[in-house]
């Protein structure tokens, strides 16, 4: 039984091992080609003859990616608090209080969890022009926060319900506190490893968001890094290393956030994050 085990343990740690590599190989190449020089025909999959920084110095003027880089960011992060703040608050009393009507309301967002969002841009995109709202970062944030907002409450009501015990609010109770100094003092510090998975699920759909941000922010002053990316792709198809060099730029913020919450995602994910 035990060479049986140990056998097991030992195909599971070379399948993901396997897994690993294999969603390593795109990185990889996307790195490789971006130090390469422009002169370098070697195969995508060689090291290149001669290192160079050149091209993401090159890609970061033309593209201009850092105005890109921060409209993404103020739209990524204001669309975060909304969904943080608002999300966890609108979760608290479905989490606690187990009404009929409190069930309907969460059955009613895991349905609009899987409803398209494509499906409502026309209508959408009719009412941001008839209130003014074309071309401003606050309607993709507004807007993407809608699009994350059900699976932010679903998230959040479930790890209330399943991790943080009711007793520890009974006894805050009991002291003098209100329900909103008892949420923002007791429940809400213990809300780390769901806010986390919550910032990683959101913010790298929102941080890559192409379908809302070519409608809503046609003018170049508030292009994301998606529309510019996919401009700068089209100028520069016969020149990958500025592509590359540019693709690099823009996934790296994102992969440093997931870096430094990973620890609580991870622990949010086995607390229960994700059950109903």
């Amino acid at each position: 039984m035990e060479n049986k085990n140990k056998r097991l343990k030992l195909i599971l740690t070379g399948l993901a091992l396997f897994i690993t590599l294999l969603h390593a190989i795109p990185f990889y190449i996307l790195i490789t080609t971006a130090l390469k020089t422009r002169g370098d025909f070697s195969s995508r999959w060689a090291l290149p003859d001669y290192f160079t920084l050149e091209n993401f110095a090159i890609a970061w003027e033309q593209a201009n990616l850092g105005s890109a880089m921060i409209n993404s960011f103020l739209i990524t992060a204001g669309a975060a608090v909304i969904l943080i703040l608002f999300g966890s608050m609108a979760a608290y009393p479905l989490a606690r209080k187990n009404t009929k009507l409190n069930k309907a309301v969460l059955i009613l967002f895991v349905a609009i969890m899987v409803v398209p969002p494509l499906t409502a841009l026309v209508p959408l995109y009719q009412l941001v022009v008839d209130i003014g709202l074309l071309n401003t970062r606050t309607i993709a944030v507004l807007v993407n926060a809608a699009a994350f907002m059900p699976l932010t409450i679903f998230l959040y009501s479930g790890f209330i319900r399943s991790t943080i015990p009711k007793e520890l609010e009974e006894a805050a109770r009991i002291d003098g506190a209100n329900t909103l100094g008892i949420f923002f003092k007791i429940v809400f510090p213990l809300l780390k490893p769901v806010t986390a998975s919550v910032l990683i699920v959101a913010c790298v759909f929102i941080w890559n968001d192409y379908q809302f941000a070519i409608f809503f922010l046609q003018s170049s002053d508030v292009h994301t890094l998606t529309v510019t990316m996919d401009s700068y792709f089209t100028e520069n198809q016969h020149n990958l290393g500025l592509v590359a060099a540019a693709a690099f730029i823009a996934m790296l913020p994102m992969a440093i956030m997931f870096l430094m919450l990973q620890k609580y995602f991870i622990a949010g994910l086995a607390s229960g994050a994700v059950k109903g």
